[in-house]
């Protein structure tokens, strides 16, 4: 597990949503978070669906950019409603400048409806920022690991050996590509970032994102992903979705053109 940073996150508190100081950008839409969640990440990687008509007993979910952990507890929750009950979602998490736990506190409590589910993960947040081997919430039916660092850095030391993660996991169902803009943040869009991700993606493993940047389209494409466009949430004109297929030289679909 690497080192929490000493760099310190600035939080300033806007209309009481979370802004970075750091990075100048919300860390989630002011529009509602939590719709852009269900949205972007869950619509974007089908995964209703897919949990609905799971044939295994886990699924992988690796994330970019941890921030408020709205991204995770909306997983969650689609978890225990639609798949088997004997089934684990492992959720992986990356996250450079973790919030305190009273900022993260701050930043789900606007949300009641999901209070059920952001109880456990206050509950624990401290030792998962501390590393803890083994974080399972929600009756044991979700396994959370935050790797406290640089994105491409920390999916980098994942070791993979006979297509499982550290000989526990299997490689990457399913991919949520937040974190701040491209434009804001881009030591994180890098193509080292793309690289692990093919690296660790099972094949037909799928991606979403709110971002349209042509850096991200352009590295996807580089690391053999299929991308896709089509409207963003809220004010945002455009996002992407897509999945792992190992071919270079894909290219773009625009859902609004068909």
């Amino acid at each position: 597990m690497q080192k929490t940073t000493n760099r310190p996150v600035i939080i300033e508190w806007r209309d009481g949503q979370p802004y970075s100081s750091l990075f100048q950008d919300v860390y989630f839409s002011s529009d509602n978070g939590a719709l852009e969640t269900e949205y972007v990440f869950l619509q974007g990687n089908n995964l209703a669906k897919r949990w609905f008509e799971l044939h295994s007993n886990h699924f992988v979910i690796a994330e970019t950019g941890f921030g408020s952990g709205l991204n995770f507890i909306c997983a969650a929750k689609l978890w225990l409603a639609t798949a088997p009950k004997e089934a684990t979602l492992h959720f992986i998490s990356t996250e450079r400048y973790p919030l305190s736990l009273q900022d993260i506190t701050a930043a789900l409590q606007p949300w009641s409806e999901l209070h059920e589910f952001s109880a456990p993960l206050i509950a624990s947040y401290e030792s998962i920022c501390n590393g803890e081997p083994v974080n399972m919430l929600y009756g044991n039916r979700v396994q959370l690991s935050l790797l406290i660092g640089d994105a491409a850095e920390s999916l980098q030391a994942l070791v993979v050996t006979d297509d499982r993660i550290n000989l526990v996991y299997p490689k990457i169902d399913a991919w949520f590509l937040d974190g701040f803009s491209p434009a804001k943040n881009p030591d994180m869009w890098q193509p080292a970032l793309f690289e692990q991700m093919a690296r660790l993606s099972k094949q037909e493993s799928t991606f979403a994102t709110f971002t349209c940047a042509g850096v991200v389209r352009k590295g996807l494409l580089a690391a053999g992903f299929e991308v896709t466009k089509q409207a963003g949430f809220g004010k945002k004109r455009e996002m992407l979705f897509g999945r792992f297929t190992g071919h270079t030289n894909a290219t773009v679909v625009s859902m609004m053109d068909l």
